[in-house]
Protein backbone atom coordinates (compact mmCIF):
# COMPACT_ATOMS: atom_id res chain seq x y z
CA UNK A 1 0.00 0.00 0.00
CA UNK A 2 1.40 3.47 -0.87
CA UNK A 3 -0.02 7.00 0.33
CA UNK A 4 -1.93 6.99 -2.58
CA UNK A 5 -3.22 3.62 -2.26
CA UNK A 6 -4.19 4.63 1.63
CA UNK A 7 -5.30 8.28 0.50
CA UNK A 8 -7.93 6.65 -1.63
CA UNK A 9 -9.56 4.10 0.51
CA UNK A 10 -9.69 7.04 3.28
CA UNK A 11 -11.75 9.08 0.58
CA UNK A 12 -13.89 6.05 -0.09
CA UNK A 13 -14.31 5.19 3.38
CA UNK A 14 -15.39 8.55 3.71
CA UNK A 15 -17.82 8.85 1.40
CA UNK A 16 -15.49 11.67 -1.09
CA UNK A 17 -13.92 12.10 -3.97
CA UNK A 18 -10.83 13.29 -3.85
CA UNK A 19 -9.13 16.68 -4.96
CA UNK A 20 -5.67 16.62 -6.79
CA UNK A 21 -4.30 20.41 -7.26
CA UNK A 22 -0.82 21.03 -9.67
CA UNK A 23 1.51 23.77 -9.33
CA UNK A 24 5.24 23.76 -11.12
CA UNK A 25 7.79 23.59 -8.52
CA UNK A 26 9.76 26.51 -8.60
CA UNK A 27 7.17 28.92 -9.85
CA UNK A 28 7.37 31.73 -9.72
CA UNK A 29 10.39 31.26 -7.01
CA UNK A 30 11.39 28.25 -4.60
CA UNK A 31 9.90 30.13 -1.55
CA UNK A 32 7.13 30.99 -3.13
CA UNK A 33 5.97 27.49 -4.49
CA UNK A 34 7.05 25.93 -1.63
CA UNK A 35 4.57 27.70 0.41
CA UNK A 36 1.76 27.15 -1.82
CA UNK A 37 3.04 23.41 -1.36
CA UNK A 38 2.59 23.61 2.21
CA UNK A 39 -0.73 25.73 2.48
CA UNK A 40 -2.32 23.05 0.34
CA UNK A 41 -2.78 20.05 2.56
CA UNK A 42 -4.94 22.13 5.24
CA UNK A 43 -6.41 24.06 2.01
CA UNK A 44 -8.32 20.80 1.14
CA UNK A 45 -5.54 19.28 -1.21
CA UNK A 46 -5.64 15.52 -1.23
CA UNK A 47 -2.80 14.95 -3.57
CA UNK A 48 -0.24 17.31 -4.99
CA UNK A 49 1.18 16.56 -8.14
CA UNK A 50 3.95 18.63 -8.63
CA UNK A 51 5.71 20.00 -12.14
CA UNK A 52 9.13 19.75 -12.93
CA UNK A 53 10.23 22.06 -15.39
CA UNK A 54 11.26 21.42 -18.76
CA UNK A 55 12.24 23.20 -21.92
CA UNK A 56 9.55 21.66 -23.93
CA UNK A 57 6.77 20.76 -22.44
CA UNK A 58 4.90 19.34 -25.81
CA UNK A 59 1.85 18.61 -23.84
CA UNK A 60 1.14 22.21 -22.27
CA UNK A 61 -0.66 24.99 -22.97
CA UNK A 62 0.46 28.53 -22.60
CA UNK A 63 0.18 28.99 -18.72
CA UNK A 64 2.21 25.66 -17.55
CA UNK A 65 4.35 26.22 -20.20
CA UNK A 66 4.91 30.03 -18.84
CA UNK A 67 5.41 28.61 -15.58
CA UNK A 68 7.86 25.94 -16.45
CA UNK A 69 9.90 29.07 -18.33
CA UNK A 70 9.60 31.75 -14.93
CA UNK A 71 10.55 28.26 -12.35
CA UNK A 72 13.94 27.61 -14.84
CA UNK A 73 14.60 31.56 -15.18
CA UNK A 74 14.54 31.29 -11.06
CA UNK A 75 17.14 28.45 -11.67
CA UNK A 76 14.70 25.54 -10.73
CA UNK A 77 16.13 22.15 -11.67
CA UNK A 78 15.43 18.41 -11.06
CA UNK A 79 17.79 18.11 -7.91
CA UNK A 80 15.92 21.54 -6.40
CA UNK A 81 12.48 19.72 -6.94
CA UNK A 82 13.38 16.69 -5.24
CA UNK A 83 14.96 19.04 -2.16
CA UNK A 84 11.80 20.51 -2.83
CA UNK A 85 9.57 17.51 -1.89
CA UNK A 86 12.02 16.73 0.93
CA UNK A 87 11.37 20.03 2.48
CA UNK A 88 7.75 19.69 2.07
CA UNK A 89 7.74 15.81 3.80
CA UNK A 90 10.06 17.66 6.66
CA UNK A 91 6.87 18.52 8.18
CA UNK A 92 3.68 16.49 5.92
CA UNK A 93 4.36 12.65 5.85
CA UNK A 94 1.22 12.15 4.83
CA UNK A 95 0.13 13.75 1.59
CA UNK A 96 0.48 11.88 -1.28
CA UNK A 97 2.92 13.68 -4.21
CA UNK A 98 3.17 12.63 -7.83
CA UNK A 99 6.15 14.36 -9.71
CA UNK A 100 4.79 14.58 -13.42
CA UNK A 101 6.61 16.11 -16.37
CA UNK A 102 8.72 14.83 -19.12
CA UNK A 103 10.86 12.00 -19.62
CA UNK A 104 13.92 14.22 -20.58
CA UNK A 105 15.37 15.59 -17.10
CA UNK A 106 14.93 11.91 -16.04
CA UNK A 107 17.27 10.51 -18.40
CA UNK A 108 19.76 13.06 -17.95
CA UNK A 109 19.78 12.18 -14.14
CA UNK A 110 19.89 8.54 -14.59
CA UNK A 111 16.89 5.88 -14.44
CA UNK A 112 18.31 4.35 -11.11
CA UNK A 113 19.53 7.57 -9.39
CA UNK A 114 16.34 9.36 -10.07
CA UNK A 115 14.15 6.50 -8.22
CA UNK A 116 16.55 6.17 -5.22
CA UNK A 117 16.60 10.24 -5.13
CA UNK A 118 12.82 10.50 -5.71
CA UNK A 119 12.12 7.92 -3.01
CA UNK A 120 14.37 9.19 -0.46
CA UNK A 121 13.00 12.49 -0.80
CA UNK A 122 9.13 11.28 -0.85
CA UNK A 123 7.75 11.23 -4.17
CA UNK A 124 5.06 8.73 -4.24
CA UNK A 125 4.38 8.66 -8.08
CA UNK A 126 5.51 9.82 -11.43
CA UNK A 127 3.43 10.92 -14.36
CA UNK A 128 5.11 11.15 -17.57
CA UNK A 129 3.29 11.91 -20.10
CA UNK A 130 5.77 11.35 -23.03
CA UNK A 131 6.70 7.77 -21.91
CA UNK A 132 3.98 5.06 -23.57
CA UNK A 133 3.41 1.80 -22.40
CA UNK A 134 5.56 0.31 -24.94
CA UNK A 135 8.45 1.79 -23.27
CA UNK A 136 7.83 0.35 -19.78
CA UNK A 137 11.50 -1.07 -19.49
CA UNK A 138 12.54 2.36 -19.51
CA UNK A 139 11.05 3.93 -16.20
CA UNK A 140 7.54 2.09 -15.27
CA UNK A 141 8.87 -0.89 -14.76
CA UNK A 142 12.15 -0.56 -12.27
CA UNK A 143 10.11 2.67 -10.63
CA UNK A 144 7.36 0.16 -10.03
CA UNK A 145 9.57 -2.40 -8.49
CA UNK A 146 10.96 0.31 -6.10
CA UNK A 147 7.75 1.38 -4.56
CA UNK A 148 6.88 3.96 -6.34
CA UNK A 149 3.11 4.25 -8.40
CA UNK A 150 3.02 5.14 -12.04
CA UNK A 151 0.14 7.15 -13.07
CA UNK A 152 -0.77 6.76 -16.85
CA UNK A 153 -2.97 9.15 -18.85
CA UNK A 154 -6.12 7.94 -20.36
CA UNK A 155 -7.73 10.79 -23.06
CA UNK A 156 -10.82 10.90 -25.40
CA UNK A 157 -8.80 9.37 -28.09
CA UNK A 158 -7.95 5.68 -26.30
CA UNK A 159 -10.11 3.42 -28.03
CA UNK A 160 -10.71 0.02 -26.92
CA UNK A 161 -7.90 -1.25 -28.49
CA UNK A 162 -5.59 0.94 -26.68
CA UNK A 163 -7.07 0.84 -22.97
CA UNK A 164 -5.40 -2.54 -21.96
CA UNK A 165 -2.44 -1.37 -23.35
CA UNK A 166 -2.82 1.80 -20.93
CA UNK A 167 -3.71 0.14 -18.22
CA UNK A 168 -0.85 -2.74 -18.11
CA UNK A 169 1.75 -1.94 -15.27
CA UNK A 170 -0.42 1.46 -14.19
CA UNK A 171 -0.69 2.09 -10.53
CA UNK A 172 -1.88 4.68 -8.14
CA UNK A 173 -5.43 6.01 -10.47
CA UNK A 174 -6.12 6.38 -13.98
CA UNK A 175 -5.71 10.27 -14.74
CA UNK A 176 -8.41 10.93 -17.34
CA UNK A 177 -7.49 14.08 -19.53
CA UNK A 178 -10.89 15.01 -19.93
CA UNK A 179 -10.37 17.56 -23.66
CA UNK A 180 -8.53 16.22 -26.89
CA UNK A 181 -5.98 19.07 -27.03
CA UNK A 182 -3.11 20.78 -24.68
CA UNK A 183 -3.06 21.58 -20.69
CA UNK A 184 -5.56 25.00 -19.80
CA UNK A 185 -7.83 24.16 -22.82
CA UNK A 186 -11.69 24.10 -23.17
CA UNK A 187 -13.88 22.71 -21.20
CA UNK A 188 -15.43 19.68 -20.74
CA UNK A 189 -18.95 17.91 -20.23
CA UNK A 190 -20.07 16.01 -17.24
CA UNK A 191 -22.39 13.94 -19.05
CA UNK A 192 -20.06 12.84 -21.60
CA UNK A 193 -16.94 12.24 -19.32
CA UNK A 194 -18.68 10.47 -16.92
CA UNK A 195 -19.65 8.01 -19.90
CA UNK A 196 -15.86 7.75 -20.57
CA UNK A 197 -15.03 7.09 -17.04
CA UNK A 198 -17.48 4.13 -16.27
CA UNK A 199 -16.19 2.72 -19.37
CA UNK A 200 -12.46 2.37 -18.02
CA UNK A 201 -13.47 1.42 -14.56
CA UNK A 202 -15.33 -1.74 -16.40
CA UNK A 203 -11.40 -2.60 -17.41
CA UNK A 204 -9.77 -1.41 -13.81
CA UNK A 205 -10.48 -1.27 -10.21
CA UNK A 206 -8.05 1.94 -9.80
CA UNK A 207 -9.16 5.29 -9.14
CA UNK A 208 -9.99 7.21 -12.09
CA UNK A 209 -9.81 10.97 -11.94
CA UNK A 210 -10.21 13.56 -14.24
CA UNK A 211 -8.17 16.29 -15.60
CA UNK A 212 -7.72 19.44 -18.03
CA UNK A 213 -10.45 22.10 -18.14
CA UNK A 214 -11.50 22.01 -15.13
CA UNK A 215 -11.34 25.82 -13.83
CA UNK A 216 -14.30 26.54 -10.73
CA UNK A 217 -15.01 24.94 -8.46
CA UNK A 218 -18.23 24.09 -9.86
CA UNK A 219 -16.33 22.45 -12.53
CA UNK A 220 -14.58 20.13 -10.06
CA UNK A 221 -17.43 19.35 -8.49
CA UNK A 222 -19.25 18.07 -11.51
CA UNK A 223 -16.22 16.05 -12.64
CA UNK A 224 -15.69 15.16 -8.90
CA UNK A 225 -19.27 13.48 -9.14
CA UNK A 226 -18.84 11.55 -11.96
CA UNK A 227 -14.99 10.17 -11.07
CA UNK A 228 -13.14 9.17 -8.28
CA UNK A 229 -11.08 12.55 -8.22
CA UNK A 230 -11.40 16.08 -10.12
CA UNK A 231 -7.19 17.53 -10.78
CA UNK A 232 -6.77 21.18 -10.74
CA UNK A 233 -4.08 23.03 -12.36
CA UNK A 234 -3.71 25.72 -14.93
CA UNK A 235 -6.34 27.55 -13.09
CA UNK A 236 -3.93 28.10 -10.09
CA UNK A 237 -0.62 28.30 -11.69
CA UNK A 238 -2.25 31.02 -13.75
CA UNK A 239 -2.64 32.96 -10.24
CA UNK A 240 1.02 32.51 -9.82
CA UNK A 241 1.77 33.76 -12.75
CA UNK A 242 -0.05 36.81 -11.99
CA UNK A 243 1.37 37.35 -8.70
CA UNK A 244 -1.46 37.05 -6.62
CA UNK A 245 -0.54 36.56 -2.99
CA UNK A 246 -0.16 32.99 -1.08
CA UNK A 247 -2.73 33.45 0.46
CA UNK A 248 -5.11 34.47 -2.05
CA UNK A 249 -3.92 31.10 -3.81
CA UNK A 250 -4.64 28.76 -0.95
CA UNK A 251 -8.19 30.38 -0.68
CA UNK A 252 -9.00 29.27 -4.20
CA UNK A 253 -7.71 25.88 -3.99
CA UNK A 254 -10.00 25.57 -0.84
CA UNK A 255 -12.81 26.71 -2.91
CA UNK A 256 -12.20 24.12 -5.18
CA UNK A 257 -11.54 21.28 -2.79
CA UNK A 258 -14.67 22.34 -1.22
CA UNK A 259 -16.24 21.65 -4.52
CA UNK A 260 -14.32 18.38 -5.05
CA UNK A 261 -15.62 16.95 -1.86
CA UNK A 262 -19.04 18.27 -2.34
CA UNK A 263 -19.32 15.88 -5.02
Amino acid sequence: MTRIDDKFAQLKAAGKSAFISYIMAGDPDLETALAVMKGMPAAGVDIIELGVPFTDPMADGKTIQLAAGRALKAGMTLNKTLAMVAEFRKTDTTTPIVLMGYYNPIHSHGVDAFITDAIAAGVDALIVVDLPPEEDEELCIPATAAGLNFIRLATPTTDAKRLPKVLVNTSGFIYYVAITGITGSGSASAEVVGKEVATIKASTDLPVCVGFGIKTPDDAQAMAGVADGAVVGSAIVSMLGNGDSVDDILTFVKELADGAHRA
